[in-house]
């Protein structure tokens, strides 16, 4: 049940009546016509912009058609008034019937209340992470692998069938930095001393990695050139850093549906395919580009290359693909891969970026719509960076990796539901506190304790009526929800159905979170103004008819609490101590 789409219905379906009747032109389109709730609360339960938009189309006044459309909207029972406010907008305030309605609808469906077949079964291909396999994931990868995994399961919610994605970059020379680390481990393990220069990776992850590549090889790779072990190495050392990879994903209950090897890639045809896939239309050419501004990028040579014309698919400067020396450039690999997402039957892409990839957004793009021909939309979501604090001073040591934080690091210290949760309460483009003290505080301030409390006193009110032998099974009298605090909070569930849809149409999960606080916050006040008014507590003592209607509130609001805490992948507290 979706309250806002039923009355959208009922505000077009009084627009279509007034084209009956010659008020309004027959030629109109209503697909910007919206109802949502108002700015203040106190103008109303909803308002609608129809007489707004349909102004300029109509070529009269937005009051003149607002006006009319007031008449339509008061001969609907379940609308109690419509007034027209400012030059044209339009507030409804709806029967109380329909909150209660609500509350029955979130009861019945469950878990189901507020899902939706927007995504129409659209395959979504989610690819994040994505780090490179030369270590553990730090406190950055954490940030874009809970946003990835929330916008996953936001989208299958939404109705999409979504596959959640890790392109593994073991193509480039990192990885021939990471053999080279393991190796000297390995010469530690049989006892020799090591120094590790510029540019490898010191980090004491890697310790176990040389003692097990010694209990695999013993010492057939001691003293010998690194011709004779770097690429067998190198798989090995790749291998051992994806099972830490999957083992921190693990660790915050993501698991992904394919891991995919940039490595797959070279030797294959797979790059020389999607390259001329762009020749074929005409997009790759030899030539040279101009320096830009600033600081010459890594890939600009004054010589001439290949190049494809992603400023005809919306880029500012066209890219290399191919060095004049004939080897690929990072980016055509990367082409590649989204080639093979398109030719996968990928009907939508989203990639979750790093904030330092910025500079790659609109050539990814150009690539995509290139390739598909502009069928295939690609979304490109950057989280930015988290800024970490402990005892209100910065947190930036990891004596395990050496040089920054792991995800474990964080996930040890506040568990994986907290993480996730405090990850999405800043939209994903804004920089993000994460305070170990404050993520783990009992306080209003703290948005995941605030949400998990609500859960709990659910819970608490659930015990009591078991203990009291309330038999919650009896149809409740929704008709009992009436008081305006009680009708504050069912208008707060209605809200959902329709967060849900705003969320995933616009790949905003932390929307979730932030709904999540506001009817934690809307539960809570009712809780507290039961201290004062006795007939707000949900246990109404010797009266269980009432107390099952009270209940009910509680229960209702407990489903979309569930609900919304399994799209952000945290598990639900049945108490709290």
């Amino acid at each position: 049940m979706n309250l806002f789409a039923d009355i959208r219905t009922a505000v077009i379906s009084a627009l279509e009546t007034m084209q009956a009747a010659g008020t309004l032109p027959n030629d109109l389109d209503f697909a910007n016509v919206a109802v949502e709730p108002p700015r203040d609360a106190a103008h109303g339960d909803m308002a609608t912009n129809a007489a707004m938009v349909l102004a300029k189309p109509t070529k009269m006044k937005p009051r003149d058609i607002a006006d009319a459309l007031v008449l339509q909207l008061t001969a609907n029972p379940r609308i109690e008034s419509a007034d027209v406010a400012g030059p044209g907008f339009l507030n409804m305030r709806l029967s109380s019937a329909l909150w209660q309605d609500v509350v029955g609808a979130a009861l019945e469906q469950g878990e189901a209340f507020g899902r939706s077949d927007m995504g129409q079964g659209k395959k979504v291909n989610v690819e994040y992470v994505s780090a490179n396999p030369t270590g553990p994931l730090h406190v950055g990868h954490t940030r874009g692998a809970v946003f990835g995994d929330a916008l996953a399961s936001l989208l299958d919610y939404a109705g999409y069938n979504v596959t959640r994605e890790y392109y593994i970059n073991d193509g480039g020379a990192q990885v021939d930095v990471l053999a080279r680390s393991v190796y000297l481990r390995y010469l530690e393990a049989h006892g020799q001393e090591v120094a590790f220069e510029d540019g490898t990776y010191p980090g004491d992850y890697l310790v176990p990695v040389g003692v097990e590549l010694k209990e695999k090889v013993g010492d057939a790779y001691v003293g010998k050139p690194e011709s004779d072990w770097l690429l067998d190495v190198r798989e090995f050392s790749t291998e051992k850093m994806m099972d830490l990879v999957r083992a921190d994903l693990a660790s915050l209950g993501i698991k992904m549906d394919v891991f995919y090897s940039e490595k797959s890639l070279y030797g294959t045809g797979r790059i020389e395919a999607a390259i001329n896939a762009l020749k074929d239309k005409g997009l790759i050419y030899e030539g040279v580009l101009e320096p830009p501004k600033g600081k010459k990028p890594e890939d600009w040579e004054p010589r001439e290359q290949t190049l494809f014309k992603s400023t005809e698919h919306g880029d500012d400067v066209d890219r290399p693909v191919m060095k004049s020396d004939g080897a690929w450039t990072y980016f055509a690999p990367d082409i590649a891969y989204h080639y093979d997402k398109v030719m996968r039957g990928f009907d939508e892409l989203i990639d979750v970026f790093g904030a330092d990839h910025g500079g790659y957004v609109k050539r990814m793009k150009a690539a995509v719509s290139a390739l598909s021909d502009g069928k295939v939309p690609l979304d490109i979501k950057l989280t930015q960076l988290v800024k970490l604090y402990k005892n209100g001073e910065p947190f930036k040591m990891s004596k395990r990796a050496g040089t920054f934080v792991t995800l474990r690091d964080v996930v040890d210290q506040v568990g994986p539901g907290a993480t996730r949760f405090h990850m999405l309460t800043r939209k994903n483009d804004a920089s993000l506190d994460f305070d170990f003290d404050k993520v783990l505080e009992q306080s209003k301030d703290n948005p995941v304790f605030y949400v998990q409390y609500a859960n709990a006193r659910v819970n608490s009110v659930l015990r009591k009526a078991k203990a009291a032998g309330i038999d919650l099974s009896a149809t409740p009298d929704l008709t009992q929800i009436s008081h305006a605090a009680e009708i504050t909070l069912a208008k707060k569930i209605a809200e959902w159905p329709r967060l849900v849809s705003i969320a995933a149409r616009t790949n905003e999960p932390h929307r979730i979170a932030f709904y999540l606080y506001d009817l934690a916050s809307e539960f809570h006040a009712l809780w507290n103004r039961g201290n004062d008014l006795p007939e707000l507590r949900f246990i109404q003592d010797g009266e269980d008819a009432t107390s099952v209607s009270k209940i009910a509130l509680a229960r209702a609001t407990q489903v979309v609490i569930c609900a919304g805490l399994g799209i952000l992948g945290v598990e639900p507290v049945e108490e709290m101590r």
